[in-house]
Formats: structure tokens, C-alpha cells, sequence
């Protein structure tokens, strides 16, 4: 049994205060209909202002500076309706007019009328934009955190065997954002491992949103179907046109044998560092963009990780630069690569994608799968 918790008010308080019709009345007409927090709230703030206003113009300017007024808009810009908040700055207009008549004209300079003006803009422009949300104070930023945190966390790779495997992903906005239109959704179940790196047409928050919506769908889709990219292509092939094109890589990965499966939908190629050799070989496998086609054929390609072996996925934000060609990128990537093998795959993720990204503002994603 759960114990209730002790009321506000004594029994025998509330016993007496009910008796009286009148602020019975007035407790039910705040209580009452689904917008009371904002009804309430705007009462506060214009009783409020309207106290303020005869303070400063009875008592004094100094202790009661209408300069206030700027505090009390930006309040019922962030917590009141746009209809609630035009009543509340019709009261702080009343109040700065009785201060101008009781003091003067000069006691409102024309500085605290522009200020409160400009004030007054900036709170209509946040209440429209939460009452376009459907959403209160800062409710909104607080989902924006949620889902950044979200994104952040799908952004892992499952925990790989820490003796056999080595993994690390880079993921970097544009204009550091933390939200953008490259994404990465992975599971791993039993010894299989799977991953896939999806790139939104456009960049930083303006694909934002698309990239948001179809992480939920493929992280769905993923380890669900067979055929992961045709299933993407196919969701992707119902939705409306002008959505803009998606590339995607995806790669299936057997822990216990190392052997592995690439597919890709006009992805810039995968790239393995074979141990024996000491170098970095491009994968063949091809595919056309997501989206396009309503049937998606892929060109696999699969191979073996062994020892000292590593795989390498990333956008086109490392290799693409205005006035190049995506070749010499990958060319530089590749040179560029090779001081992974030196100081480890590890610590040379981020340098590298530090490196590449310089110069130019896109959204960056890289992610290397190794066996030490």
C-alpha cells in the first residue's frame, strides 16, 4: 500500500475556507479548462505589471524601474500563448503610460520604448513558434536535448569483444550542430554484427529532420529483414517526391570468423587495410542511391578480417571538397590513412577526420572496425 501524501492544507483550515462562496468561486475559475496554467500565469504577470507601474510612478523609479517591463515580456514570450501574451503587453503599454503621465514623458525614454519594442517582437516570434509545437516554456529544448542525446547514444557501436575487436566512430555536424545528415544505426546479435552508415542529402540542420526520421525507420529495419538496403529503398521509393537522395553502406560482420558482407547504395566505397601487405584496398562493392529505383540490385563484396586488419566506412563529407574530384579525395584519404598504422586506429580516427574536414564545412562520419 502506497501512502498519500499529506494535503497543503489542514482539514480543519480548508474546513473553514470552503465556506466562502466567493473564494470557492475564484479557486474554480483557475482550476478550470485545459489552458488554467496559462490563464493563471497571465493574471500573475499583468497584476504584476500593473502594481509595477503604480509603484514606479507613486513611490519611485529607482526601486521600481520600469526597465522591468523587459523582464515580464521575455517571461510571457517564453511561458504564455500569442494571444495571452498580446493581453500582457497591452497591460505593460497601460502601465508605461500611466508612468509617462504621472512623471512625464521623459521619465519613458524613447531608449526603454524601443527596447521593450524589440522585447516585445522577440517573445511574439517564441510564443508563436511554441504554440506551432504545441508545447510550453521550454519544453521544446528539452526534446531537442532529448533527441540529440538519443543520436548520440545510437552513434555506438555495440560493445565488441575487447580482446578480438576494436572499433571507433567519428561523427562531426557542420557548423558544429549536433544534429546533421549523417547517422549510424548498428545491433549486434549473438556473434553477428551489423552496421549501417546513411547519408541525408544536405547538411547539418537542415537535414537534420530527415536524417531524425529515418534513423528510427532503419535502426527498425535493421537485423529485422534480409535484405536491409532493397527494404530501405523500398520505404524510401513510397515516400513523396522531392525528399532528396539517400546513400547508405551497409556491413554484416561475423566476431567469431571475421568474415564479412558489404552492400552498398551509392556510397563512396569501403576501404580495408590489409596487414599482409600494409596497405589500403578499395571495396567493389556498388549499388544505386536509395530511393531512385523501386528495385534496388546491389553488388556485394565480402572478404575475411584477419589479424591486423581493419575496415573503414565514412560519408562523402571526408573525401568531397568544392573544385575536386572525388577520386583525388580518395586518393588523400588513403594517403592520409596511413598514419593510422603508426599511432594505432584509435587515437588516429579523430585526427584524420580532423584532417579531411578541414577547409570546408559538411557533415563527417567515419568508422573503423579492427582486429588487433
Amino acid at each position: 500500500m502506497t501512502s498519500r501524501p499529506a494535503p497543503l492544507i489542514p482539514p480543519r483550515l480548508r474546513a473553514i475556507l470552503v465556506r466562502i462562496p466567493m473564494l470557492v468561486r475564484i479557486v474554480r475559475f483557475l482550476r478550470r479548462g485545459p489552458l488554467a496554467r496559462d490563464r493563471n500565469l497571465l493574471i500573475t504577470l499583468s497584476v504584476s505589471t500593473l502594481v509595477l507601474g503604480a509603484l514606479a510612478a507613486r513611490v519611485s523609479t529607482e526601486w521600481f524601474s520600469p526597465s522591468l517591463f523587459i523582464l515580464v515580456t521575455l517571461v510571457g514570450g517564453l511561458q504564455l500563448r500569442l494571444r495571452s501574451l498580446a493581453v500582457l503587453v497591452s497591460a505593460v503599454a497601460v502601465a508605461l503610460a500611466y508612468i509617462a503621465v504621472m512623471l512625464g514623458v521623459r521619465s519613458v525614454g524613447p531608449g526603454l520604448v524601443v527596447t521593450i519594442g524589440f522585447t516585445t517582437v522577440l517573445a511574439s516570434l517564441m510564443a508563436r513558434t511554441r504554440g506551432k509545437l504545441g508545447v510550453q516554456g521550454l519544453r521544446g529544448d528539452v526534446m531537442l536535448l532529448e533527441l540529440r542525446d538519443r543520436l548520440k547514444r545510437q552513434g555506438e557501436l555495440p560493445p565488441l569483444p575487447s580482446k578480438e575487436w576494436g572499433s571507433r566512430v567519428v561523427l562531426k555536424q557542420a557548423g558544429g550542430s549536433s544534429f546533421g545528415g549523417d547517422f549510424l544505426v548498428s545491433m549486434r546479435h549473438g556473434n553477428i554484427l551489423e552496421v549501417a552508415l546513411v547519408d541525408v542529402s544536405g547538411k547539418g540542420v537542415d537535414a537534420g529532420t530527415r536524417a531524425l526520421m529515418l534513423s528510427g525507420t532503419f535502426g527498425g529495419l535493421l537485423g529485422s529483414v534480409e535484405s536491409f538496403l532493397p527494404a530501405c529503398n523500398a520505404y524510401l521509393h513510397r515516400q513523396p517526391e522531392g525528399e532528396g537522395f539517400v546513400t547508405a553502406v551497409h556491413l554484416r560482420l561475423d566476431l567469431s570468423t571475421g568474415a564479412y558482407q558489404i552492400t552498398s547504395a551509392g556510397h563512396p566505397p569501403v576501404v580495408k587495410f590489409d596487414a599482409g601487405t600494409g596497405t589500403w584496398q578499395v571495396s567493389a562493392a556498388k549499388g544505386v542511391v536509395l530511393g531512385v529505383v523501386p528495385d534496388l540490385h546491389c553488388e556485394p563484396d565480402s572478404g575475411v578480417l584477419r589479424k591486423g586488419d581493419a575496415l573503414m566506412l565514412y560519408t562523402d563529407g571526408l573525401i568531397e571538397q568544392p573544385g575536386r574530384d572525388i577520386d583525388s579525395g580518395l586518393d588523400r584519404l588513403l594517403g592520409e590513412a596511413e598514419r593510422l598504422v603508426p599511432s594505432g586506429f584509435h587515437d588516429g580516427a579523430r585526427p584524420l577526420v580532423n584532417s579531411m574536414s578541414a577547409g570546408h564545412n559538411d557533415d563527417c562520419a567515419l568508422i573503423l572496425i579492427w582486429r588487433p
